[in-house]
């Protein structure tokens, strides 16, 4: 992602420039990212208002503090991290209005599960949610960001502060673990 066109900036150039209070440069980075924000927001969050909330509340962030970025980071992996906290923060203010909704969707569609209620309460219920609860959360996480998130290593690395490495030995122990649980 780091750079679009031939000639464009990089990533690294529009921050400083964003840092500088460069509005085009700001537009420019939301242009980029924004719509990759919101597909990995919605992949953990179903209520798309929230999302959009979120991705302007990260935004707003970045505007504000662009200058705190580090200039050997990844980007995409520095946004995502401001997004995945921001979601965090929504979800917890909207825990209670969730909570609500969900109870009034289950008293709408009592009549049968859907396929996918289905499927994850097989998962939920099977071989496969015993080992992923056998897992300690450090495994669990990487699993998450590198799986379930579709992360790279080093975006994975970012998001949760530890080194690339770690992040590969992590996951090769959790899925050595997984493998034995299942045989």
């Amino acid at each position: 992602m780091n750079e679009t066109n031939r000639g464009s900036p990089g990533d690294a150039e529009l921050l400083r420039a964003v840092a500088d209070g460069d509005r085009r440069a700001f537009e420019e980075l939301y242009r980029r990212y924004a719509p990759w924000l919101v597909l990995r927001l919605r992949g953990r969050c179903p209520d798309p208002a929230l999302v959009d909330d979120v991705v302007q509340e990260t935004f707003l962030d970045v505007w504000r503090g662009a200058a705190r970025y580090r200039r050997d980071g990844d980007v995409a992996g520095w946004l995502w991290r401001i997004g995945s906290r921001r979601l965090v923060d929504g979800l917890r203010r909207d825990g209670a209005r969730g909570r609500l909704r969900q109870a009034l969707s289950r008293l709408r569609h009592r009549d049968e599960a859907s396929a996918e209620e289905q499927v994850l309460a097989l998962v939920r219920h099977g071989d496969l949610a015993a080992s992923l609860a056998g897992l300690s959360p450090e495994l669990r996480a990487v699993l998450q960001a590198t799986v379930i998130d579709g992360l790279t290593t080093r975006e994975a690395a970012v998001l949760l502060g530890i080194p690339p490495g770690t992040v590969k030995t992590r996951a090769m122990r959790a899925r050595r673990h997984l493998r034995e649980g299942l045989a």
